[in-house]
């Protein structure tokens, strides 16, 4: 297998349609998107546990498949921690708390813990 050049993500897979979920192999860890045809709707997570990523996504395809088309999957690597995974899925979260699209499927808004590390003035650096 090819080695990824990047830190984190092992691999990924875009634009996966709904109706080919079932072909991701189960157990997967990482970040996914969904996306309604070109807007993300949605940035979530999984450890890897209860199925990983391919059982996320068909939770969310038997509760809210009108909300979305398709799906991106970022599979990590495996010695990425499952605390570094919540905190990437955090950062996401983070960046579109106010994108009122990107929010449709996202009950918690924002990452509680970025508060923590936020300085708006970057000369304090």
């Amino acid at each position: 297998m090819e080695q990824s050049p990047l830190r984190l993500i092992k691999r990924c897979a875009e634009y996966i349609p709904i109706e080919d979920i079932n072909t991701i192999r189960i157990g997967l860890r990482g970040i996914y998107v969904l996306y309604d045809d070109n807007e993300v709707v949605y940035v979530g997570m999984t450890t890897g546990g209860r199925g990983g990523i391919r059982a996320r996504l068909k939770r969310h395809r038997a509760k809210k498949a009108d909300l979305w088309t398709h799906c991106s999957i970022f599979e990590v690597w495996d010695n990425i921690r499952d605390e570094e995974i919540v905190e990437l899925e955090g950062l996401f979260r983070h960046i579109y708390r106010h994108d009122s699209v990107a929010n449709k499927l996202n009950a918690q808004r924002g990452f509680k813990l970025m508060k923590s590390v936020t300085n708006s003035d970057i000369a304090d650096w």
